[in-house]
């Protein structure tokens, strides 16, 4: 019989991945950190924007979005729904979608399918990216930030409180608060779903809302291949990027080591996981040179609430593809009708 542990592979092997629990690494205001943070983009919420986006997509209804995230910052998003029934005629579950590394919310086009599987989308712009790959993102970025290597990883990375990804962690926690509130949503069915980057932003806010973090739980985690999770493994184990970022950073500011480490510890996903409560449903790529196994089960073996992974052996990044959003968009479906 076939075994998945006969795959070459370059981290460990799937038996030991399956009881892979490094030791976590929140700081002791891990909470209270990520508290004041929420409460402060929350006291600085201005109303949510929608306007009607015409295009040539038939059955759907399209919204341009723009909501207020980290310190009241305008950050866009697409809201698809079917058009039939109207927003006004049904409430529906909603999935909150965040984007890949270097891409943006590009076109509506670019993420339908869970409005075509009949749910609310609301798909997150990532502020400052969009232009490696897609149609763009149209969300500016424009904290200060101190040396870092060129992409997004270590801007402001000697400071938890300037850290890149504290805005966006915060931008995406505020979008379900949004999401909830959007014409048409059953705000009670509020679901988050990503790959790698996505992932890896779905496992934040997953953990924010297991903490009591955020106002209300989610229905549903669903997060692929996800980025940000272990970073000290995933660091030292792989030179692709973007966590090869770190590692052209950390070899020219040689001292910074220690402090780096300390500010990744407010985002890494292991420590999101370890709070986070919802269902969830992961999955990884065997052969992933990106996010390694290890940095991936890390995450899933912490996760306190309910779930399940799906393996795939032969699969690098893509992490199984078209097949596992139809494979999510079933487990999902199963889960509001249980």
């Amino acid at each position: 019989m076939w075994q998945s542990d006969s795959v070459p592979r370059f981290d460990l092997p799937l038996e030991e991945l399956r009881e892979y629990r490094p030791a976590l690494t929140a700081p002791a205001d891990f909470d209270g950190f990520w508290a004041t943070t929420l409460d402060e983009a929350a006291a600085r919420a201005t109303p949510t924007v929608l306007t009607r986006a015409d295009g040539p997509l038939a059955g759907f209804e399209v919204s341009d979005v723009t909501f207020s995230g980290f310190a009241g910052q305008p950050v866009k998003a697409w809201f698809i729904t079917p058009a039939s029934p109207s927003r006004d005629e049904v409430q529906r579950p909603c999935v909150v979608q965040f984007i890949g590394y270097g891409g943006g919310r590009g076109l509506p086009v670019e993420n339908i399918a869970w409005a075509a599987a009949g749910h609310a989308l609301l798909v997150m712009d990532t502020r400052g990216q969009g232009s490696v790959w897609g149609t763009g993102g149209d969300t500016p970025d424009d904290a200060p930030s101190g040396p870092a290597a060129p992409g997004f990883v270590t801007r402001g990375i000697d400071d938890p409180s300037t850290y890149y990804y504290r805005r966006v962690f915060t931008d995406a926690v505020r979008a379900v608060a949004v999401a909830r509130e959007l014409p048409g949503v059953d705000a009670a069915r509020v679901a988050v779903q990503g790959g790698s980057q996505g992932g890896g932003i779905a496992l934040a806010v997953a953990g924010l809302s297991g903490a009591g973090l955020a106002a209300h739980p989610l229905t549903a985690v669903m997060a692929d291949v996800p980025f940000l999770s272990h970073f000290e493994r995933a660091v030292g184990m792989t030179s692709t990027d973007p966590y090869n970022e770190v590692v052209r950073y950390l070899s020219v500011h040689r001292t910074r080591t220690e402090r780096v480490f300390e500010t990744l510890a407010y985002f890494d996903g292991m420590n999101f996981a370890a709070r986070a409560t919802a269902p969830a449903y992961f999955s990884v790529a065997l052969l992933d040179p990106i996010c390694p196994p290890s940095t991936v089960f890390a995450s899933y073996n912490h996760y306190s609430g309910p779930k399940q992974i799906e393996v795939y052996p032969f699969d690098e990044h893509v992490g199984g593809g078209p097949l596992q959003w139809w494979r999510q968009a079933e487990w999902f479906a199963g889960l509001l009708a249980g």
